[in-house]
């Protein structure tokens, strides 16, 4: 199982990222959670088997259609015992 922290940044708010990751965390089997940031950027944790994480991550690097994602970093993180499914989060 991997956990894995994702930094999204570019033109990647106002273009549904969101929602779209929600819905493929959802058919994937991920859970996590993900939301805005101030800064422009959004910021996703994901959680869940090797190959799912992986291709939203990959996923991550393209974006919706509308999106332009110019860069995406991303570190491992602590697997969270207590999170199940995947949510939209207020910005920070």
């Amino acid at each position: 199982m991997l956990a894995i922290t994702v930094m999204i940044y570019g033109k990647v708010q106002g273009v549904s990222f969101r929602h779209h990751i929600k819905e493929l965390a959802y058919s994937l089997g991920v859970d996590g959670w993900v939301r805005n940031r101030i800064d422009g950027s959004v910021q996703a944790f994901l959680q869940g088997e090797d190959i799912p994480v992986d291709q939203l991550i990959d996923w991550c690097r393209k974006g919706p259609a509308e999106a332009v994602v110019d860069s995406i970093d991303y570190s491992d993180s602590a697997i969270d015992q207590d999170l199940s499914g995947f949510k939209v989060r207020p910005t920070c």
